[in-house]
């Protein structure tokens, strides 16, 4: 009788701490953006790290013991996804390319990656793809993992692979080991690479498949289709996936036709492209504020200098696409500018054209299933991860909105709440 009596004590307490430690929020705003659509006079109930319950305030009741989460003139969203982002690196226009790999340690490249990583949170951005640390590790995803660092949830390439001869820097004396910002592999090599890689923690396969080292510094292809298919075949192997920096329209199609799952940049896509990739489900990702912002740090005053070959083609590559129903994800190589400000490329979607609601989806729902991640976020959904984000205003109508953020939430946690 006194044992059964202690074990029904023990268990009483054990059921009053596991209360006593579960955090719960209700959240409201004007406007809830759910991934896919608008909803006015909507809740949201965020047990722990999951949303249990997402829907019209007179069906999802405030539970108790529940924080209140509110502000005026606001939209929820779910936590926005950066498709394309270098943590490592930092505008060039502060830095340029060469010397940050070349002569910055690792350790103060990841003590500034740190920051980067934390700002990218702080905009708002609760999940991220890391595609290429130039041989700076994976160090940062586990302190981000660990709690040791604030920072987005983060899908890490390592190194990109590339073809050898192509990639840079380049220029120096080749007497001396210049410390490429990526991996060559050739021919089967690329096998042990892609393994190595794998091993070492990537959490998919980045690839160059063509690089601007044609005769006159254009853009051509690197790898064959054979290597392209070999890189691919390795990596599904493991459950990984390839992606594939592809600006020309022979790198592309080759990168499709080897089973790419994103291509980023396509800066000469052109209709055809885009009907192949979209009958073979490949993501597009633009990636176009970083042309416009290298475009801007060699000397092109936007707004007052006429529209430089770069941008034209950029905004043509973009028009097809469109054009073309190929699904366009939301990157912009972040990096190239300040991390933080990712919402430059979503503002630049829309004023290359790409409708507002269609914008906040490719940041949303879009990047999510593109980069499987569909279970866990992207939408305002019950079971799914509690990424959450608020703002003043609507971005469904101004999407730079998307700028005064108010609150931000990663696994049920408050990172920012500005009340």
């Amino acid at each position: 009788m006194k044992r059964y009596l202690l074990l029904s004590i023990t268990f009483i307490l054990f059921i009053s701490l596991k209360a006593q430690n579960t955090t719960r929020y209700y959240l409201t705003a004007d406007r809830i953006f759910d991934g896919e659509a608008m909803h006015e006079g909507w809740a949201v109930v965020v047990e722990n790290d999951k949303i249990i319950a997402a829907g019209p305030q007179d069906k999802v009741k405030e539970p108790s013991g529940a924080t209140k989460i509110n502000f005026l003139n606001s939209t929820l969203t779910p936590g926005l996804i950066e498709g394309h982002s270098h943590l490592f690196l930092y505008p060039y226009n502060i830095t340029d390319w060469d010397t940050q790999v070349l002569k910055e340690t690792d350790s103060y490249r990841t003590a500034r990656a740190t920051v980067h990583a934390k700002n990218t949170l702080m905009a708002g951005f609760t999940s991220a793809r890391d595609l290429g640390t130039e041989g700076a590790g994976y160090a940062l995803k586990r302190a981000i993992n660990e709690g040791i660092i604030p920072g987005p949830r983060l899908m890490v390439a390592g190194r990109a692979i590339v073809a050898t001869g192509s990639y840079g820097p380049k220029g120096y004396d080749y007497d001396q080991e210049i410390m490429l910002g990526a991996e060559p592999a050739d021919g089967n090599d690329l096998v042990r690479v892609v393994r190595d890689q794998i091993g070492k923690g990537a959490d998919l396969i980045k690839v160059y498949a063509d690089y601007r080292w044609g005769i006159n510094g254009d853009d051509q292809p690197t790898f064959t289709l054979d290597e392209l298919k070999l890189i691919n075949e390795v990596a599904k192997s493991s459950g990984r996936v390839m992606v594939c920096h592809a600006k020309s329209k022979e790198a592309i199609k080759r990168a499709v036709l080897a089973g790419a799952e994103t291509i980023e940049h396509g800066d000469f896509l052109d209709l055809e492209i885009g009907k192949l990739m979209k009958e073979h489900n490949v993501t597009y990702i633009p990636t176009v504020s970083a042309v416009e912002m290298i475009t801007q740090y060699r000397g092109w005053k936007k707004g007052s200098m006429p529209e430089p070959t770069a941008i034209t083609n950029k905004k043509k590559s973009f028009k097809a696409a469109m054009e073309s129903g190929v699904t366009i994800g939301m990157g912009g190589d972040v990096g190239v500018y300040a991390h933080g400000e990712n919402v430059l490329e979503m503002e630049l979607l829309v004023e290359y054209g790409m409708k507002t609601i269609d914008v906040l989806k490719a940041a949303t729902s879009v990047n999510a299933k593109a980069f499987h991640l569909d279970n866990q976020v992207g939408f305002v959904k019950e079971g799914l991860k509690a990424d959450l984000v608020i703002v003043t205003g609507d971005p469904s109508k101004n999407i730079s909105d998307l700028r005064k953020v108010k609150f931000v939430m990663k696994d049920g946690v408050v990172y920012r709440n500005e009340k």
